[in-house]
């Protein structure tokens, strides 16, 4: 999971193989597909330890100000809450634009439109399209291209974030390693082939014109709260507390969720199914990354709409996914079974 800060469009300079259908089958339907996707790759885990070149300046300029900003931001917050609390309003908009903007990307971007865990109706693809273009975290197709490239490289090389180190690593190499993956690589050069990664979204005139309206759509992002906190309170501070509290803490707060997955979750926690990678399950980020954070089970099985698939383990976006299935919004659901689970499994699951 990660901001993609290359151009949708641009194609890869990186000697890797060719990938016709990653993830997904040829047309883009490859449907529960589940367990499969590292197999045809092969290889045993070994360190993605060559890091991409330096970005272009630009590059690292607009993602230091994507990252900056909201750590400033937040400071400001903290400091502002110590003294004068937060008001109601501020943290129900700020709450829900974290909910609509971090479903967009975990039941969106990553479940949907990445592993395509459902069918969707094509106004739920295109709302849910637009909510994670609203996390800022890059355009969808360049969103989805990294994340497959992720999945068929994991944790060797080529794959853009991960923090693997070599065997015998210290303990500065290992946090590097950990830098690397949750913000670092995104000042590196990861160019985006969506022609390779991501050929049935490029082929889906509904979400090229939402990757094409990328800046539009972020720019409402922060629009959005500026604007319902000003109506609400009638006054342009009033504006600017919701534009802190539900634009950039929000982002801020969102960020590092998605990033922790990246870095925390290939580093720490336990691995109950086998992979070809180091991917883990960290219960402590489940609530936070609407569970994204079982993240060895998802690895283990990519397609599968729920990721927490034991007993009590969180995942808000597979009950998202549900209530869409009960109201017909969604179809061909992937949902775990006894047997499939069975497969991979090496210990017992626990929440």
């Amino acid at each position: 999971m990660s901001i993609a800060p290359t151009p949708a469009g641009e194609r890869s300079v990186s000697a890797v193989p060719a990938v016709t259908a990653p993830l997904v089958g040829a047309d883009g339907s490859g449907h529960c597909l589940n367990g499969t996707e590292h197999d045809a790759v092969g290889g045993a885990t070994r360190g993605a330890y060559g890091d991409a070149p330096r970005a272009g300046a630009g590059q690292r300029t607009i993602v230091a100000l994507l990252a900056a900003v909201p750590v400033l931001a937040g400071g400001f917050a903290v400091v502002r809450l110590w003294s004068h609390g937060i008001g109601w309003l501020d943290l129900i908009l700020a709450s829900v634009m974290y909910l609509v903007t971090g479903l967009g990307v975990t039941v969106g971007f990553h479940r949907l439109l990445t592993h395509r865990s459902f069918r969707p109706s094509r106004w739920l693809k295109v709302v849910l399209a637009v909510a994670g273009t609203m996390a800022i975290q890059g355009s969808v197709i360049s969103w989805v291209s990294q994340h497959r490239r992720h999945h068929v490289f994991s944790d060797r090389t080529g794959d853009p974030h991960s923090p693997v180190r070599p065997p015998g690593a210290g303990l500065v190499e290992r946090a590097r390693g950990l830098w690397h993956a949750h913000t670092g690589w995104l000042f590196r050069r990861n160019p985006v082939d969506a022609e390779r990664w991501s050929a049935d979204l490029l082929a889906d005139k509904d979400i090229r014109l939402v990757s094409a309206m990328t800046p539009v759509v972020m720019a409402a992002s922060l629009l959005i709260p500026f604007v319902v906190g000003w109506a609400a309170t009638g006054t342009l501070v009033g504006g600017l507390l919701a534009l802190l509290w539900a634009g950039l803490v929000r982002i801020l707060l969102l960020h590092h969720a998605t990033w922790s997955i990246n870095s925390i979750c290939h580093a720490f926690g336990r691995q109950p199914f086998r992979t070809r990678d180091q991917s883990r399950d960290v219960a402590a980020l489940a609530l936070v990354s609407f569970g994204e954070s079982w993240h060895n089970a998802h690895h283990a099985f990519p397609n599968l709409a729920r990721h927490g698939v034991g007993p009590g383990q969180i995942d808000m976006s597979a009950a998202v996914i549900r209530i869409f299935e009960r109201l017909g919004w969604a179809t061909d659901v992937c949902w775990p079974t006894p047997e499939l689970l069975a497969r991979r499994r090496v210990v017992p699951l626990s929440c």
